[in-house]
C-alpha cells in the first residue's frame, strides 16, 4: 500500500491521519522559537511553554484565523513531525490538506505549496474543502442529492456549510470561535471580580464548568490568579455561573450567524436539514448544552460529533482510502487553470 496521509491544520491541534496506521494522530499546533528563526520546540512540548516561556522564547500559532500565518516555521514543524516523530515515508505517497472554503485561492495555495514546493517528492499533493471532510468524517454520504448542514466549531473559526451533491451550496467562515470563547472568560473574570488569569485556565474552566445554558447544578473550580487590587497571586473559586456569564453572548453571535445562514437555503435542501438536523463539530463543540442551545435559535435538531476534533482527519482519510470519494482532492493547477 503506498503511504498516505490526510492531514488538517487547525488553529490550535494538527491531526493526521495514516492510511498504513488507519488512525488519526494529534498534536498541538504550536512552535518554540529561539534567536528568531531556530526552533527549540513543537507541538505539546512547545504548548506546555505557553504564556510561561521567557521573553528569549517565542511560542506561537503558525496558523492563525484558518490561515498560515507563518509558512516557513509551519512547514519546517510539519515535516519535523512526520518525518521524525511519525517516521513517515513522504517520498512517493499521497498527501491531502485540508482547506476552509470561505478563504482567498492565494491562502489556499500556501497550504499546497507547503508540500508540493519541498524536496519530498510526495506522488501526488491535493487539497480537500474543510466542510466535504467533516460531514465525511461523520459518516455523511455527502455525494447524494441531499442537504447537509455542517457546523465546524474550531479554534479560530466556525464555518458554517451547506453541502449537497459533493458540492457547497453556501459557506461561510466566522472569526469567532473557542479562542474568543476563552478570551471573554478572561474579561469577564478581569472586569467582575479584578482576577487577571489566563487563557489556558480560561480554556480549561470552559471545558470543565462551562455550560451554553443557565447551568441547573452550580459547579465550582478553584484557580489561581493576579489580583487586580493588590497586585499579588491568590487562589479564587470561580462558578459554573461565572463562565456561562461569560460566553453566553459570542455563543448568541454564533447561533446568529447560524440562523442567518438557514435563511438563505434553498426551501428543498432546508427540507432536508429539518429532516436530517444540524450536524455539529470541531473541538469546542463539546461545551456543554450547545445543541440545546442552538437547537433553541433555530428549532431544528442538532447531531453533535462523537469525536469532534478529529472528523476532518477523519474525512480526508475517506478520501484516501475510498475511491468513490477520490474526487473531492483537487490540486491547485486544475482548480485556478481548467
Amino acid at each position: 500500500m503506498t503511504a498516505g496521509y490526510g492531514i488538517d491544520m487547525g488553529t490550535q491541534n494538527l491531526k493526521i491521519f495514516s492510511r498504513q496506521a488507519g488512525q488519526v494522530i494529534q498534536e498541538k499546533n504550536t512552535i518554540a522559537i529561539v534567536e528568531g528563526n531556530q526552533m527549540y520546540a513543537y507541538g505539546d512540548e512547545a504548548f506546555s511553554m505557553y504564556e510561561k516561556a521567557p521573553e528569549t522564547i517565542d511560542v506561537s500559532f503558525p496558523i492563525n484565523g484558518g490561515v498560515i500565518a507563518d509558512f516557513d516555521n509551519m512547514q519546517t514543524m510539519i515535516l519535523e513531525m512526520l518525518e521524525g516523530r511519525l517516521k513517515a515515508k513522504l517520498k512517493g505517497s499521497d498527501i491531502i490538506i485540508a482547506v476552509p472554503t470561505d478563504i482567498t485561492e492565494v491562502e489556499k495555495k500556501a497550504f499546497f505549496d507547503m508540500f508540493a514546493k519541498t524536496k519530498i517528492k510526495a506522488k501526488s499533493v491535493k487539497l480537500c474543502e474543510k466542510p466535504l471532510a467533516d460531514a465525511l468524517g461523520m459518516g455523511i454520504d455527502v455525494s447524494e442529492p441531499t442537504g447537509v448542514m455542517v457546523v465546524d466549531l474550531g479554534a479560530d473559526t466556525t464555518e458554517i456549510s451547506i453541502i449537497s451533491l459533493g458540492g457547497l451550496v453556501l459557506s461561510q467562515l466566522l472569526p469567532l470561535a473557542g479562542n474568543k470563547l476563552d478570551e471573554s472568560i478572561v474579561t469577564y473574570i478581569k472586569r467582575q471580580y479584578n482576577l487577571v488569569i489566563g487563557t489556558k485556565t480560561a480554556k480549561s474552566l470552559k471545558e470543565s464548568i462551562g455550560s451554553a445554558l443557565p447551568p441547573e447544578t452550580k459547579d465550582v473550580q478553584v484557580v489561581v490568579g493576579r489580583d487586580l487590587v493588590s497586585g499579588l497571586p491568590i487562589e479564587m473559586e470561580v462558578t459554573s455561573d461565572m463562565i456561562y456569564e461569560g460566553i453566553k453572548d459570542d455563543l448568541a453571535s454564533i447561533g446568529s450567524s447560524i440562523r442567518m445562514t438557514l435563511e438563505k437555503v434553498p426551501p428543498e435542501l432546508a427540507k432536508d436539514i429539518v429532516r436530517s438536523g444540524i450536524y455539529l463539530t470541531g473541538g469546542s463543540s463539546k461545551i456543554r448544552g450547545i445543541a440545546d442551545f442552538f437547537s433553541d435559535i433555530t428549532n431544528i435538531t442538532m447531531n453533535i460529533a462523537e469525536r469532534g476534533s478529529d472528523t476532518v482527519a477523519l474525512g480526508l482519510g475517506q478520501v484516501l482510502t475510498e475511491e468513490k470519494y477520490a474526487r473531492f482532492g483537487y490540486t491547485m493547477r486544475s482548480r485556478i487553470f481548467s
